[in-house]
């Protein structure tokens, strides 16, 4: 079956601001990262696990509450699944809540979401600020598929659209933990409008697969109610925490091949 072609945002350059140390890399500038075994990478499982049955009782009124309102307001059903690419691009179905029209991208295609998008419904459009859609991932937590942090699951249709593998250097490396229902990149950056896009959040999601730890997923999760709230990406950096833009890109830099001869050459996203 041909794929939609994924068509291009007009808001892609919108509230970014250029990152020439990433701007500059070749598409095919190599990653090598290095992994050091930790006691919270083998045991993260089980927290996931344990948080994930705590968190339950307090995420299903409010999912309730948004497939009430989803019915009511749009045709179709209140919940979706979609095929993700997860830990080692090993497949599965994500479940979210809808928040789009039903069947919108038979008239669309496929294509990333953008500012004031008119496939997302009234009620959608709140259930994605306040990030209410995401919790039914919980349950993809309880079946080992997701981790509570961790990188965002791209579909495997825009993967081989856009060809991120090809163009996004280290993208393979953020498949080496599992995805997440929240995670550095999600709190840090807005949400993919474009290759560049793609490009940022994958420094940050290489910062993360290298420091995880319990403190700094509590942190992380903190800040996704921060988000959730309305607070910024600068608030939340500070008030959290968290690692800048150029403590970031140091650490992706560090694990791109020294002898890559891109690194030198100017090569706009």
């Amino acid at each position: 079956m041909s794929i939609p072609p994924i068509m291009p945002s007009p808001h892609a350059a919108e509230a970014r601001d250029p990152w020439p140390e990433i701007d500059r890399l070749m598409p095919d500038s190599a990653v090598d990262l290095a992994l050091c075994p930790t006691w919270y990478a083998a045991g993260k499982v089980m927290l996931d696990y344990l948080v994930a049955v705590l968190l339950l009782p307090l995420a299903l009124p409010l999912i309730g509450l948004a497939v009430f309102a989803v019915k009511l307001t749009s045709p179709g059903p209140a919940f979706y699944t979609q095929t993700r690419v997860g830990l080692n691009g090993r497949r599965y179905r994500i479940i979210k809540i809808r928040t789009m029209h039903r069947d919108c991208e038979l008239k669309s295609g496929i294509r990333w979401a953008r500012k004031n998008d008119d496939r997302v419904t009234r009620v959608g459009k709140f259930l994605r600020k306040t990030h209410i859609d995401e919790l039914p991932q919980l349950f993809n937590v309880l079946m080992g598929e997701m981790s509570l942090v961790g990188p965002r699951p791209e579909r495997p249709e825009v993967i081989q659209a856009k060809g991120l593998h090809q163009l996004v250097p280290g993208y393979n490396q953020r498949l080496r933990v599992k995805p997440g229902v929240t995670g550095l990149a999600q709190v840090q950056l807005p949400a993919d409008t474009d290759i560049t896009s793609v490009r940022y959040k994958v420094v940050y999601d290489l910062y993360y697969v290298q420091h995880q730890g319990l403190l700094l997923d509590l942190r992380l999760i903190f800040a996704t109610l921060a988000k959730a709230a309305g607070a910024g990406p600068n608030l939340i950096r500070r008030a959290f925490v968290l690692p800048n833009r150029r403590k970031v890109a140091a650490v992706f830099r560090d694990n791109l091949t020294a002898e890559h001869p891109s690194l030198t050459q100017l090569q706009p996203a």
